[in-house]
């Protein structure tokens, strides 16, 4: 009996696991993928400030804000005249402040123009005497959306801190967000509707209506992915991605504390042969989180993951960059507040294109950073048991020709002997630590010289192993601590 053969050639295949993955994608991250978008990479506060007004002005129907930190210094009282100017011209003005990230920053006073001028303004989750616990819940987005023209997201919030302090020597805050367009739009204006809706009143049909009515005006697929609390989308999209990442995988992170099942997703990537490289803030504005993150160096090295420490101010990006063909820009970071807790806004980028500028600049980010590798101290050759004692160049024994030193040689020559050894010995120790490259591919037992930044980091192979991180710093961040 001849068995027919059935149609299996490679193009149905590799459309079939295609499909499959984008199944998988979806599912894992609740969100579809939407195709004819434009996306521009806006690197660092001022470039994203400066869209951000220039969008705002051209405004002619409806703006959507939400951020997590409105500060009251020059740059809020910016924005907030702004939209005053808006919402006088008849433009409506709908904001979302977070009570936690604002406190300290500004009060709700603050809004009191925007408000007499016909805008409107929520505060998310203040605390409530019915739910003690409830402020653990945080609006961690930064989403700005004007008519149906432009939408903004990343991890910049609004104020002059991301812009750094030249009279104070600080440098801007490194830092990543997009601007899209394009029918993605739907999906960003809906999910400041879904946070709109539990604050009170639902957003006006019509104001929702106009920033969804998109066209397609590019190549671009990608998915928003509206994360709220007890969803985890987010945290199931980037487990994915671990486990299908082939060539590389690049991670951004301002407060990585990296749970268990996330970080055997990636030491499995690494030992895979993945190269999987994680770059995080060398200063955090928030140092406990950075003592947190610090200490989990070390599982993420032993699996042969590359760790970089920025060295500017202060590293605020969350970006993900996957084999130069998928990328992720938002505001949650690689922890279980942002995975779970929080609101968060991210999209999940499909184009090899844009996936090749954000392995662009992630390769001029580690122009600025310091690699962290595990050194082995050296150890003392031992003598083995029954090896021949040296000879002395006349065939004696050499511990006799030292013996016979020994005696004929007084406590002086002796102390100058042992200092004379042990200065050498100091002397060979402090040798100058390798430079190359801006990052060069570090193994163990290396340290590196970066910037002029030292780093060692000792690992100790002994019942109590520990991590030992060293940094001498060309300066430390002097700015006021920001909540993220």
């Amino acid at each position: 009996m001849v068995v027919p053969q059935t149609d299996r050639s490679p193009t149905r295949d590799s459309v079939a696991v295609r499909l499959l993955a984008e199944q998988a994608f979806s599912r894992a991250a609740g969100a579809p993928l939407i195709e004819g978008n434009a996306v521009d990479l806006l690197i660092d506060a001022r470039a994203n400030f400066d869209a951000w007004l220039a969008a705002i002005h051209a405004a002619r129907s409806t703006i959507l804000f939400e951020n997590y930190i409105f500060r009251d210094d020059e740059t809020g009282r910016a924005f907030r005249e702004a939209l005053c100017e808006r919402a006088k011209a008849g433009v409506r003005v709908f904001l979302i402040r977070d009570w936690m990230g604002c406190l300290g920053q500004s009060r709700h006073a603050f809004w009191q123009p925007l408000i007499a001028a016909g805008g409107e303004v929520r505060t998310y989750n203040p605390p409530r005497f019915t739910s003690p616990f409830g402020w653990f819940s945080r609006d961690h987005r930064k989403l700005l959306v004007c008519d149906n023209e432009v939408g903004f997201l990343g991890g910049i919030c609004v104020s002059g801190a991301w812009l750094g302090d030249a009279k104070k020597d600080i440098a801007p805050w490194r830092d990543t967000a997009v601007a899209v367009r394009g029918p993605a739009m739907r999906d960003l204006a809906t999910a400041f509707a879904d946070i709109w809706a539990t604050l009170g009143d639902a957003l006006p049909d019509d104001a929702l209506a106009i920033a969804t009515n998109c066209l397609p005006v590019g190549q671009m697929d990608l998915r928003v992915v509206a994360t709220v609390p007890n969803t985890a989308g987010l945290y199931r999209l980037d487990q994915l991605i671990a486990a299908m990442a082939r060539r590389s995988l690049w991670i951004t992170d301002a407060y990585f504390v990296g749970v268990a099942p996330y970080v055997q997703a990636l030491s499995a990537a690494a030992r895979d042969g993945v190269d999987v490289r994680l770059l995080v803030p060398g200063t955090s504005d928030i140092p406990a989180v950075g003592a947190v993150s610090r200490a989990g160096y070390r599982p993420l090295l032993e699996a042969g993951i590359r760790v970089f420490e920025w060295n500017g101010s202060m590293l605020h990006a969350k970006t993900a960059v996957a084999d130069g063909r998928w990328a992720r820009v938002g505001s949650s970071n690689l922890n279980l507040a942002s995975w779970i807790g929080n609101c968060e806004l991210d999209v999940a980028i499909e184009d090899e294109n844009f996936a090749r500028r954000m392995e662009g600049q992630y390769e001029i980010d580690l122009g600025n950073a310091t690699e962290i590798v595990l050194k082995m101290p050296r150890r003392r050759r031992r003598k083995n048991i029954g090896e021949a004692a040296p000879q002395s160049r006349d065939g004696s024994d050499a511990s006799e020709a030292r013996n016979a030193q020994a005696s004929g040689a007084n406590t002086g020559d002796a102390s100058e002997d042992a200092a004379q050894r042990a200065a050498a010995a100091a002397a060979q120790d402090a040798q100058p630590a390798r430079a190359g490259p801006p990052y060069p591919r570090a193994r163990g037992g290396s340290s590196l010289n970066i910037n002029s930044r030292e780093l060692h980091v000792t690992f100790r192979p002994h019942a109590d192993a520990r991590l030992l991180v060293k940094r001498e710093r060309a300066h430390d961040f002097r700015g006021r601590a920001e909540h993220e």
